[in-house]
């Protein structure tokens, strides 16, 4: 899910200003002080962050809010989480009134540099795809050609499937949606023969469902869409903090620790790397201003990214995805951590 350059101008001169947002360098004594992380997340997507009858959240994303609290307050529990939309999340993060955005949000060029903010990292290659009911008897997107579509506004999702309809001749009437809630809605009460939105999400839209298979996924995917945790540009140490703990998972999984065996490993491994990310030696907790059981924490917080993926949004959970890109790259994958040295 993404937004539109459109919006870069009033989160721009918030930034400038300084409007109500933690100053340049100290999110990390921030966090601290109020001993409290902050997290910007999903209004509601199931597998990726939603919250259960008890309002306790889980999902793929919320995994990375609780290993950056656990990385730095020592305690995976010591989240907020805030509900944001695609309209109003870049704003939560610009303000201050969150201390990073983890929901599914595309790094593009205009984010990165208009609105000045900064992805800490890709914790999903995801791609822009389309959902049918299979009573419309369409197999391909290129057979939605005058179709009315749900998508959601000021998003690149939108200018995507613009660009998509254009490059094929085709016609189609949008319906607009301001959330994937009422995106939702739209499609089932047929307001919409498809919607529109990263594959990822349309899978975890349709295992809400009551009859998801009544629904089908076409198989083009008509866009690039790398999703990662963002924070404000500026605060460079606190970037650090957060892509080094994504990091620190990625890792993890390379090098097989789990959250079964890695205290054993902490205190026995033999992989140099192993026991710098563990702490065992090395100083690299210190030089992002966290002590050396920092990653530590973070891997047992929700387990390693396999881990995490296969318990959140893999094949053996209701929306089913494969690792497919999101394997590592020793499997054939683009998941990478930068080394531990």
């Amino acid at each position: 899910m993404k937004r539109t350059v459109c919006f870069g101008a009033a989160v721009a001169t918030l930034l400038s200003t300084g409007a109500g947002f933690a100053d340049e360098g100290d999110t990390l004594a921030e966090v601290k002080g109020r001993d409290q992380l902050i997290c910007g997340v999903n209004a509601g997507l199931v597998g990726f962050a939603s919250p259960d009858a008890n309002g306790n959240w889980t999902g793929f994303d919320i995994a990375i809010c609780k290993a950056v609290a656990a990385a730095v307050l020592g305690d995976p529990t010591k989240v907020k989480y805030v509900p944001t939309t695609g309209q109003t999340r870049f704003t939560a993060l610009a303000s201050g009134e969150v201390d990073i955005l983890s929901r599914n949000s595309t790094w593009t060029f205009s984010r990165d540099t208009d609105l000045n903010l900064d992805f800490a990292g890709i914790n999903y290659y995801d791609g822009q795809g389309f959902m049918v009911p299979r009573s419309l008897g369409v197999s391909s997107a290129k057979e939605l050609g005058g179709a009315t579509i749900c998508i959601q506004t000021g998003t690149t999702t939108e200018l995507n499937l613009a660009d998509y309809f254009r490059a094929n001749n085709m016609e189609y009437q949008p319906v607009n949606i301001d959330s994937n809630a009422e995106g939702e809605q739209q499609y089932m009460a047929g307001a919409c023969d498809a919607y529109t939105t990263d594959a990822s999400g349309l899978a975890a839209t349709r295992a809400a469902f009551a009859n998801p298979d009544d629904h089908i996924i076409l198989p083009e995917i008509i866009s690039k869409e790398p999703l990662g945790p963002v924070v404000r540009h500026g605060d460079n140490n606190w970037g650090d903090i957060v892509r080094w703990t994504l990091y620190a998972l990625i890792a993890a999984e390379e090098y097989g620790v789990t959250s079964a065996n890695i205290d054993e490993l902490a205190s026995n491994s033999e992989n140099p790397e192993v026991q710098r990310l563990l702490g065992t030696t090395g100083d690299l907790g210190a030089m992002i201003g966290l002590d050396a059981d920092w990653a530590k924490r973070a891997i047992k917080a929700s387990g390693n990214y396999g881990e995490i993926f296969a318990k959140t949004i893999g094949e053996e959970t209701p929306i089913g995805l494969a690792r497919g890109l999101n394997a590592q790259w020793t499997q054939g994958g683009l998941i990478y951590a930068m080394p531990f040295r």
